[in-house]
């Protein structure tokens, strides 16, 4: 429908200097995202061209640029030297109730990875812009794609819900993802050797939105000595769900005789502590309307992250069955390399 919209515009005028909004997925794959944008470009250039995703109208999304950028306490340990993974997870309750006829032509894969958590992920790991304009912004996210491997179809394990083909509109033997967890690898002197973990699927056990930064091992030769536990790991906890805010996973003595640690939170509820914020599309249609193409994604940006997916929509490989209320498939932990899945702070 969007190159039909795109040209009748044009044939009465209407391009000549209005804006054009265009929802995600933008295209199917990466030929359809090209074709898709020579067809817009022919009516619009691209500074009238917004390509809208309204994770990045959240408030809590667009915080990962301010917390990462404002305090000094994080950037100098932002990287591969401190940083052990980055694993983000985005998770429902609900299955595709409703939707099942969209659904089963489109796959989470398109819905949400392509789109949302890979926006979030440029995010942060993407370097500081070197200005305030959406331009540098922009430049920033696309290093981060140009230096994203494509997805191994051998480290991505795609899921559907048990119930999902009694849906209306699902096929009967469909085999369309409704979960989906990928391993990533960014080639950047920032990211090289750091593994990048994805999550996401309907029906899962809880409603959650995060990315939590694991640290590396703290020096631990004083509580070796004691003869208790190893500290644990430090996590940095990006919560960008419906109670956004951040929680830092820390160290702190057990009381008692010996130097033992324990985990304990230092947590802060945006909402609370900021007030609340505008919804996403709110804020999104009005930087349309005034031609700002901060929160928007541009054109090489939308056609980086689909070369990064298209292993997987090429050679998707088995879809394996979960129960609603679960976390997916236990196919999922086999791309963790030993590690394991941090629950989210569930909503």
């Amino acid at each position: 429908m969007f190159p039909t919209v795109a040209q009748a515009l044009a044939s009465v005028g209407l391009n000549e200097r209005g804006r054009i909004v265009v929802e995600k997925p933008f295209g199917r794959d990466l030929a359809s995202a090209k074709e898709l944008n020579e067809t817009l470009h022919s009516v619009f250039p691209e500074e009238r061209i917004f390509r809208i995703d309204h994770y990045l109208g959240k408030e809590s999304v667009e915080d990962l640029l301010v917390f990462r950028f404002s305090n000094t306490l994080l950037e100098p340990v932002w990287n591969r030297n401190y940083v052990r993974s980055v694993q983000i997870t985005m998770s429902e309750t609900i299955g595709v109730e409703g939707r099942g006829s969209f659904y089963d032509g489109v796959g989470t894969i398109r819905d949400v990875l392509q789109n949302h958590l890979l926006q979030v992920l440029a995010l942060v790991a993407m370097e500081p812009p070197a200005g305030p304009e959406a331009s540098f912004l922009q430049d920033e996210k696309a290093k981060v794609f140009a230096a994203m491997r494509p997805i191994d179809p051998a480290a991505l394990a795609r899921g559907q819900y048990v119930s999902y083909r009694d849906e209306p509109g699902v096929a009967p033997d469909s085999t369309v993802e409704t979960f989906v967890a990928a391993r990533l690898e960014i080639d950047s002197w920032r990211w090289a050797g750091v593994p990048w973990y994805v999550r996401c699927g309907k029906a899962l056990a809880g409603n959650a939105t995060e990315v939590v930064v694991e640290f590396r091992e703290p020096p631990s030769l004083l509580f070796d000595e004691a003869g208790g536990p190893k500290p644990e790991r430090n996590l940095v906890r990006f919560r960008l769900g419906k109670h956004d805010g951040v929680t830092f996973t820390l160290q702190a003595k057990t009381p008692g005789q010996h130097l033992d640690s324990q985990n304990v939170d230092v947590a802060v509820d945006f909402a609370a502590a900021l007030g609340e914020r505008r919804e996403a599309y709110e804020r999104l249609l009005d930087d349309a309307l005034a031609g700002l193409p901060r929160r928007f994604a541009r054109e090489d940006i939308v056609e980086q992250t689909w070369r990064v997916v298209q292993p997987a929509l090429d050679a998707p490989g088995s879809v394996h069955p979960y129960f609603r209320g679960s976390w997916g498939p236990a196919e999922a932990d086999r791309i963790l390399c030993g590690d394991s899945w941090f629950l989210p702070a569930v909503s």
